[in-house]
């Protein structure tokens, strides 16, 4: 139905008091997230909801909170960032099901918080990582590449599906040299694997991490360890590979054994190698682009799974980036042809 604004009009009705409390958040946060984001009005009495607004904006509305009461029906620990990505979700794919990405556990940490996709392009991450033995993601930071591929890995050791879980990354300076760092050589690439340490302590306790370290089941070392070994009945993470070079990158896709699995992960946008010098990661798009047991995943600002801010961020320094390119384009045509 219309109101007196031509505005259409849409109730929707709950039948357990609780779980609406829930869904409506506390003080109505929820409410005001999916007010602000999608910019339609509403209003609630008791266990209803109604909806103002054109009738885009109030059937994605009413998906978003149908479905994440089905969600809540099934036990699913509704947070409001939640609220946000399921806003996304179903704003991309409008006949998707949210129990279909948001049920999808990957890994249960030991502070009993569920790991499961929170977009599109991770729940496809992680189908890729179950069905290939070499993943490769690319996307700007904060779109859980990292994490996402850490649970799976952690997964995959616990089910023992694999003996074994190495985590890499290489020692590229961002602005400093290593050896003016101060410290011995561990000390000196240790601040480079501090986010793979930072991601396996949410998923596991200190003592089992520990334990799994001494024995040598999760290994943690820069990508030049990495040379001249083979690994077998492993999961293997190459993380920030936007800073491997062309040999690196080829030896690092050499080490790869049998039962084993690798996951590499890179940001093209972000690359601290010396400008003469060419990404591995950025190479591989092209070289490897035909071989069929390989996966691309690409994640962009949308996929983004930090505060809201930094997808604006990512999308103005995108925009920056393509004015300097074309900035940029428009000078060397005007160069003069001296062959001319």
């Amino acid at each position: 139905m219309k109101d007196s604004d031509g505005q259409i009009v849409e109730t929707i009705s709950f039948d357990n008091m609780a779980l609406t409390k829930h869904l409506f958040g506390t003080h109505g946060d929820n409410l005001k997230i999916v007010q602000n984001s999608i910019g339609i009005k509403i209003s609630t009495k008791g266990n209803t909801i109604t909806l103002r607004g054109d009738i885009f904006e109030v059937e994605l509305a009413k998906r978003v909170f149908s479905q994440l009461y089905e969600l809540l029906k099934k036990n699913y620990p509704l947070y409001p960032s939640d609220i946000d990505y399921a806003i996304r979700i179903l704003a991309e794919n409008h006949s998707l099901s949210l129990e279909d990405v948001f049920l999808d556990t990957v890994f249960i940490s030991y502070k009993k918080r569920v790991i499961a996709p929170k977009s599109l392009s991770q729940k496809e991450y992680i189908d890729a990582i179950r069905n290939y033995d070499f993943v490769v993601a690319i996307g700007p930071a904060g779109t859980g590449k990292t994490y996402l591929a850490m649970a799976m890995a952690v997964s995959s050791l616990m089910k023992k599906e694999v003996e074994r879980i190495v985590l890499t990354r290489p020692a590229v300076e961002a602005g400093e040299k290593l050896g003016f760092l101060p410290g011995n050589m561990y000390e000196k690439i240790n601040p480079y694997l501090r986010p793979l340490y930072d991601a396996l302590h949410d998923m596991l306790d200190y003592e089992r991490i520990s334990r799994f370290i001494e024995r040598g089941i999760i290994e943690i070392a820069p990508l030049a360890f990495m040379r001249g070994r083979t690994l077998n009945d492993s999961f293997v993470i190459l993380d920030e590979a936007q800073n491997t070079s062309h040999e690196q990158m080829k030896m690092f896709l050499t080490r790869l054994g049998y039962n084993s699995k690798a996951v590499i992960t890179g940001d093209i946008t972000q690359i601290d190698l010396p400008h003469d010098k060419a990404s591995g990661l950025v190479e591989i798009q092209s070289v490897l682009k035909n071989i069929k047991g390989i996966r691309f995943v690409y994640f962009n600002e949308r996929d983004v799974i930090r505060h809201p801010l930094v997808q604006e961020i990512i999308k103005a320094y995108e925009l920056a980036e393509k004015k300097r390119k074309k900035a940029s384009s428009k000078i060397e045509k005007r160069k003069p042809d001296v062959n001319g």
